[in-house]
């Protein structure tokens, strides 16, 4: 079985792979839709994990892979890597300098390691299950920010955000009025990283997948933070609702969103009836 000193090595030789290809391809970007009109995919996507994959699959070729463009691989190993080859597509589409790649190691389904690269700011984030985490090798800590309404938070809405708008909207307003301010940056994985080494006390957000995640959650935990599901259960990487803080914020922010979450089903539903008489009305 690989120690962990190996796995970090070959995690952060793959990011940093995916990284070269991230700063190759900025300058001159093609893009392409997937399931959506705002669900973008570029050629960057694509070379960067096949490129992180290749680091991966030469030094353990009998891993199990789960990737966002090309989906888990057909190897069963209780070994697996989760990656984003390119989290912040839209911002990287755009030349906004928010993106990075994401690859986490799990082990019989618990995360181990996970690293972030961060090529335009050179920011190597890295954490070990239980070895603490660490940007470019200094040790990292969440803030100790007491009370949400001393916080900065952090968020991201997702691809069905046009559909669901009003829903989400609620959730940054109510948050609004409670906090110092809320952020929207585009990567779910610096966010996470970010609250990780202390830019941000707290993050939250809907829809996202494993390997938006993976990585970032063990960064959060392993400097001192709690990551876990918006309804205070534990956190299931597939569950597409995640809280993640400095840990004093925690109960606060799970509380806040169970107190605005009528409104916000209140408001989607009102949505809803407008939508559907809207329709009706150009059918009469």
């Amino acid at each position: 079985m690989p120690d962990h000193g190996e796995i970090e090595k070959v995690a952060v030789r793959a990011a940093r792979a995916a990284g070269r290809i991230h700063m190759k391809r900025l300058s001159h970007i093609s893009v392409a839709r997937k399931s959506n009109a705002i669900d973008l995919v570029t050629e960057a996507d694509r070379e960067a994990e096949a490129a992180a994959i290749d680091v991966l699959q030469r030094a353990f070729p009998a891993h199990a892979i789960l990737a966002e463009e090309s989906g888990a691989s057909p190897t069963i190993s209780e070994h697996r890597w989760i990656i984003d080859p390119l989290d912040g597509t839209t911002n990287f589409a755009h030349s906004y300098p928010q993106f990075c790649v994401s690859i986490a190691y799990a082990r019989r389904g618990r995360v181990q390691s996970g690293v972030i690269f961060d090529a335009f700011k050179r920011e190597l984030f890295v954490a070990r299950r239980g070895g603490g985490a660490r940007l470019n090798g200094k040790p990292i800590h969440v803030t100790r920010t007491p009370l949400l309404e001393s916080a900065l938070l952090v968020t991201g809405f997702p691809y069905d955000r046009r559909e669901r708008r009003r829903f989400y909207l609620a959730f940054w307003e109510g948050f609004m009025m409670r906090t110092h301010g809320v952020r929207r940056t585009g990567s779910a994985a610096l966010d996470l990283a970010w609250v990780a080494c202390g830019r941000a006390d707290a993050f939250w957000e809907f829809g996202l997948k494993p390997w938006d995640i993976a990585a970032g959650s063990l960064m959060v935990e392993e400097a001192g933070g709690r990551v876990g599901n918006i309804d205070g259960t534990e956190l299931d990487l597939a569950g597409a609702q995640i809280i993640a803080s400095n840990g004093r914020l925690h109960q606060q922010m799970i509380d806040a969103m169970s107190a605005i979450r009528p409104e916000a089903e209140r408001r989607h539903a009102a949505m809803l009836a407008e939508t559907a008489l809207e329709g009706a009305g150009n059918h009469g």
